[in-house]
């Protein structure tokens, strides 16, 4: 037998090998790029300098809210319906609120409440099973709050 001769490594398999791993980590790049943005379920503005200009306004909105003293809670039943607990607003406050899916994957849900008493309002519509963010807004005469929480 005959020791077959070793192939010499030469500059073309070298140019093939770069070529078949770069061509196989962009490939993965764009795969995974393409997935992330598809899947994004943040929030964001259109004009970030816009944006900016209302910063200060909303730092004051939030601090006024805060000086309230308000808390609530909120609650999915069985049968679909949140129930939002809320401390500190009158019973004639109006409540309304918008649910969003936390990664994106379903429409809002705007969320109409009407009060039952001890500071318990409970949603006209339902809402469906899954988690949702809620954000809340409150009036109660000249008084207006704004809260964002889980629904549970």
């Amino acid at each position: 037998m005959h020791p077959q001769a070793a192939r010499p490594f030469t500059g073309r398999k070298m140019a093939a090998i770069m070529v078949a791993f770069f061509a196989v980590v962009i490939i993965v790049n764009v795969y995974m790029a393409r997935e992330a943005s598809s899947t994004f379920g943040g929030v964001v503005v259109e004009n970030s300098y816009v944006a900016s200009q209302q910063y200060n306004r909303w730092l004051d909105e939030a601090s006024a809210e805060n000086a309230l003293g308000w808390t609530a809670s909120a609650m999915r039943q069985p049968d679909g319906h949140v129930i939002v607990t809320l401390g500190g607003p009158g019973q004639t406050a109006l409540v309304s609120a918008v649910a969003r899916h936390p990664l994106g994957n379903q429409p809002d849900r705007t969320l109409r409440f009407v009060g039952h008493g001890s500071g318990r309002f409970v949603s006209l519509e339902p809402l469906p099973a899954n988690r949702w963010r809620l954000r809340l807004t409150v009036r109660d005469g000249d008084k207006l709050w704004r809260h964002e929480g889980d629904v549970r």
